[in-house]
């Protein structure tokens, strides 16, 4: 009789969600959310040990919008009122630089990362729960982030913008990038719906709630596609800083470059740098 007790106990055990892991917060200054593969068990925050160690100084033609973030991001350290933040627009223009580098910045007056993935977005209120006694600051890092519909995570985030008595912690912030200003595909069958009652153009409700997740982040920060001139400076930043000069030859080929890949981004021009420096570069 026992062991047959002892064998339901075990079985119920298995059962049960388990402690949330250990997580290392000494180890680094980034984390990643790991969602656990079981159902009702806890997840855990795990170290990132190589960290992107881009600087705000490194980020050109941007100035206007990292002043912004970095505003809000000090309010935040200082414990002062401070908004989440949607940063959208052209794709390649430094919006998840910007966080990697602020997190850089400030790392030594207490500020963490966390990078959590959209489908992970649920897992929202456990995060709150590791975090919520820690004396760092926490911002909740969703990269590239875009919906297709009313998803689990859709729903978590908004629970957690309009600030759910479960999902929201002094300590903590969501930081999010995207193509789309809405974070959802817009489609032309949509503005059917809208209604014009006098003088007023009225949205109808599928554009209205597309609306309403993207109006939850307090800060707004938009990016635009960088200018001939200003793609080239930016090359020439980084050609510099992996030990080569923007000559004639290579002015001329970054501009094919960007031609060929459709984009004068600084992630085009990053990756240019890279490729006309390895191969002209003198050897360290």
């Amino acid at each position: 009789m026992s062991k047959d007790l002892d064998d339901i106990l075990r079985r119920l055990g298995e059962l049960l969600p388990g402690p949330a892991p250990r997580t290392e917060w000494d180890a680094s200054i980034a984390f990643r959310w790991r969602a656990n593969a079981r159902r009702g068990a806890a997840g855990g925050l795990q170290a990132v040990r190589h960290v992107h160690r881009i600087k705000l100084a490194d980020l050109r033609g941007i100035d206007p919008q990292i002043a912004k973030v970095e505003q809000n991001t000090r309010q935040f350290l200082e414990g002062r009122p401070a908004n989440n933040v949607l940063l959208t627009g052209a794709r390649g223009t430094g919006k998840s630089s910007i966080v990697k580098g602020l997190l850089n910045k400030f790392s030594s007056k207490g500020l963490r990362l966390i990078e959590v993935e959209k489908n992970d977005l649920v897992d929202l209120p456990q995060i709150v729960d590791q975090v919520a006694g820690r004396k760092e600051r926490f911002l909740v890092f969703c990269d590239d982030l875009s919906f297709h519909g009313a998803e689990d995570g859709y729903i978590a985030l908004k629970v957690a913008l309009d600030g759910s008595i479960s999902t929201t912690s002094e300590n903590m912030l969501i930081y999010a990038t995207s193509n789309r200003r809405h974070l959802m595909p817009e489609y032309m069958a949509e503005n059917l719906e809208t209604r014009y009652i006098g003088d007023e153009i009225h949205p109808g409700e599928t554009v209205e709630e597309k609306i309403s997740l993207s109006e939850r982040f307090g800060l707004w920060v938009t990016f635009y596609p960088f200018d001939q001139d200003e793609y080239l400076a930016i090359v020439g930043h980084w050609l510099k800083t992996f030990g080569a000069a923007l000559d004639d030859k290579a002015r001329e080929e970054a501009l094919q470059w960007s031609l060929q890949r459709g984009s004068r981004s600084g992630r085009v021009a990053y990756q240019f740098a890279r490729d006309w420096a390895g191969r002209h570069a003198k050897k360290k």
